[in-house]
């Protein structure tokens, strides 16, 4: 059953901006795997922007914004063996969602030189079925 959607929209130059200052943003809000990945493509910026909605288009589908025991370098955004996108929750932040339950996560990204853009749907998984 779906417990909730999200979608989100961001300007790569905004995110390719807040990484350039060197302020920690970056580390703030990516995960050292998440980093590793987006530096080593040409794009770099539109693959941290994609990952930066990803994050957003979560915590909305979640329905509770971005809760106490969470942190957003915790979301983090990998692709499988395919290439398919998944979120994986790591630390503090995997504790306090499976608090709220059994969620299956889906998350598709998709970007282009200017905007990116995800959708996550969560669904609850119901025992019996």
């Amino acid at each position: 059953m779906i417990a909730g959607l999200g979608i989100d929209i961001v300007e790569v130059e905004r995110i390719a901006e807040k990484i350039e200052k060197d302020n920690g943003f970056r580390e703030l809000v990516f995960s050292a795997n998440e980093i590793a990945y987006c530096e080593n493509k040409t794009h770099k910026h539109e693959h941290y922007a994609a990952r930066f909605a990803a994050k957003e288009a979560f915590f909305k589908a979640l329905g509770t914004g971005w809760l106490n025991g969470t942190a957003f370098n915790e979301v983090e955004i990998i692709n499988n063996e395919q290439g398919k996108p998944e979120i994986v929750l790591l630390g503090l932040t995997n504790n306090t969602v499976n608090a709220l339950g059994n969620f299956n996560m889906l998350v598709s990204l998709t970007h282009i030189k200017s905007t990116a853009s995800a959708v996550v749907i969560i669904e609850k998984n119901i025992v019996g079925f």
